[in-house]
């Protein structure tokens, strides 16, 4: 196939590059005219990867025919085998970061934890350095707040030294010591080898083999207690206490075997946040979470493919499953690569159902919940808020950065348990000391508009009426959560009541702002700073709404199964509420405490326990 082949747009020294190309695997870097590399790939066969990006732009996404315009210069590597191609592919990524690759962001810097377990009296610390060196690595952590956590809890349980070297002072231990912190070697506190069975401990630990650090140290402390040295049987038994408060925080519902990394993403533009979930011995023993950039336009299997090579190219640990929520390309290939840097077989699978589905769904939902704090984070910053404001004045016609923003909701099942909601966002940030709620009073039956207006006309009358603190307050924009026929509602109210407020309704399914007096809504990207403070603002009043019809609908739920009770009338039915608070605590509790409430006898207190 010659050049002729080829597209006009390709540049004279791109098409000679493209009829040269071995016929072998290897790696290939694509460059724009001043250098810079833009993508980096690998190939089985170098000539038939690099020449499908040119011969047909428009089967190409939008995002690599914007590469495509810009390359000016390729350069290869060839290799001896696909695999070694995958490994000089995944260097060169680390090495150039190239901005069209989807690649882990700063993931030079992670940190991991390190015992170095050569040194004859070893201690834990956090390392950026990943060397094959003999010491035992754990991680990589997503952020040094992850180590430092890890860490907390290592040293509350494990008695390891801290300090980076030993003093001269036999006989004269720290305060460590003294705080049951550290064993204390630097004074002859410890022989070298029940040292070395706590350095053993921690490994087990950090492995995720927690029960059989239990089962030593319980062993450890029987023969403390025969050997009648109840101080250290005494310190077992709290370091035991200390293990298992961890097992039971990490225990999961779904029964599995063996040991399992479940990865998943969500994803935002350009960007995304996986998440591993780290399960050994049927326990969820740790999770990390990593922001990936470059991803726009990209399928899910190749984003998935990236973060995994990416990852345990620099992971001291393989598991021996790896659990995905998307395939991956290459599969074979990957395996393959993976056993070698493990040293045993590892397994790919995509689950469908069952336990194995309900983890890789426990993975998506955290990367889900990972991306809106990193989201909400980013827009909480001083200089996001600002952008986000000026935005929102402008799009919205506003006459200037909305200072103070209230957001409306309503929340009933067909017209029951009916609520509104109102929240504040004051600066961009939201404001709980100034949300109110309202149970509706007026309407009949399920007229959402007829509810709004009834919320609007309570919230605004409370203002005409000088009832003074965040009552008196007049809001910069009054938003509504719904479409056009919400904003109307709204509108006609401020208008009944003379109240200039600027108001815009926010329709959730497709994001769209609707302003009074105008026929069009206004669209913003989904990675407006604006679009996504208004969401914010929107989520946060609905979040409040259903909280309150929530407890209003239980309430008024247990109110009713409480009337067909025989002699169980209103003040009754208050008297539990009072005495209990709650449904679930009235459903919960003995026929004792039921009559021990005001009016209630024990005859009562069955018949209510036998309804409930």
């Amino acid at each position: 196939m010659g050049t002729a082949a080829e597209p006009k747009t390709v540049k004279p020294l791109v098409g000679e590059q493209l009829a040269r190309l071995p016929q072998c695997p290897g790696v290939y870097l694509m460059r724009d005219a001043a250098g810079q590399i833009l993508y980096v790939g690998k190939a089985a066969v170098l000539r038939h990867r690099v020449r499908s990006y040119f011969q047909n732009l428009a089967r190409l996404t939008p995002k690599l025919r914007n590469m495509v315009a810009r390359v000016a210069d390729i350069d290869f590597y060839v290799a001896a085998s696909e695999a070694q191609a995958l490994v000089m592919e995944l260097n060169f990524i680390k090495q150039y970061h190239p901005p069209y690759n989807v690649r882990l962001r700063d993931d030079k810097t992670f940190p991991y934890l390190k015992v170095d377990v050569a040194d004859d009296w070893p201690r834990v610390y956090a390392t950026r350095r990943f060397q094959d060196d003999g010491g035992r690595y754990f991680g990589p952590f997503a952020s040094a707040g992850s180590v430092k956590q890890t860490l907390k809890t290592l040293r509350g349980i494990f008695p390891l030294r801290t300090c980076t070297s030993f003093g001269h002072r036999r006989g004269q231990p720290c305060l460590e010591y003294h705080l049951g912190h550290c064993l204390a070697p630097c004074s002859g506190a410890v022989g070298r080898e029940e040292y070395r069975r706590v350095v053993d401990e921690v490994i087990l630990f950090l492995e995720g083999k927690s029960e059989r650090v239990v089962r030593e140290l319980k062993s450890q402390m029987s023969q403390a207690a025969r050997d009648t040295d109840y101080e250290r049987a005494a310190r077992l038994r709290d370091q035991i206490a200390a293990i298992e408060d961890v097992i039971e925080g990490e225990r999961i519902s779904a029964v599995i075997r063996g040991e399992q990394d479940v990865i998943a993403f969500a994803g935002e533009g350009d960007r995304a946040f996986a998440q591993v979930l780290f399960v050994r011995g049927n326990k969820l023993t740790g999770r990390e979470g990593f922001l990936l950039q470059g991803v726009s336009h990209e399928p899910p299997r190749r984003v998935m493919t990236s973060f995994v090579q990416q990852f345990y190219s620099s992971s001291p640990q393989i598991p021996p499953r790896l659990l995905l929520q998307h395939p991956v390309d290459d599969k074979e290939l990957l395996r393959e690569w993976l056993r070698e840097r493990r040293g045993g077989a590892v397994a790919i699978e995509v689950p469908r159902r069952g336990a194995k589905k309900q983890l890789v769904d426990i993975a998506a939902e955290n990367a889900r919940q990972g991306l809106e704090r990193v989201r909400i984070k980013e827009l909480a910053a001083p200089k996001s808020l600002t952008a986000a404001l000026k935005e929102i004045e402008k799009e919205l016609n506003l006459p200037a950065p909305p200072e103070r923003m209230e957001a409306y909701d309503i929340s009933n099942i067909q017209g029951t348990s009916a609520v509104g909601s109102l929240v504040v966002f004051e600066g961009g940030r939201p404001k709980p000391a100034h949300y109110r709620r309202f149970k509706i009073r007026t309407v009949e039956g399920a007229d959402d508009y007829a509810m709004l207006r009834e919320v609007l006309r309570r919230r605004f009358k409370r203002a005409e009426g000088k009832a003074g603190g965040a009552w008196a307050i007049a809001p910069d924009l009054v938003l509504i959560d719904g479409g056009k026929g919400q904003l109307n509602a709204a509108r006609a109210v401020l208008q009944e009541i003379e109240n200039p407020a600027p108001l815009a309704s926010l329709a959730k399914e497709n994001e769209e702002i609707f302003l009074p007096g105008r026929k069009d809504p206004v669209v913003l990207p989904r990675s407006s700073p604006g679009l996504q403070l208004l969401q914010r603002l929107r989520d946060e009043a609905h979040r409040f709404a259903i909280g309150y019809f929530t407890s209003v609908h239980r309430r008024q739920t247990f109110a009713s199964v409480l009337d067909a009770i025989p002699g169980i009338g209103p003040r009754r039915k208050s008297a539990l509420l009072r005495q209990f608070g709650s449904v679930s605590r009235i459903r919960e509790a003995s026929v004792e405490e039921l009559a021990a409430a005001a009016g209630m006898s024990r005859d009562q207190a069955s018949r209510v326990k036998e309804q409930l």
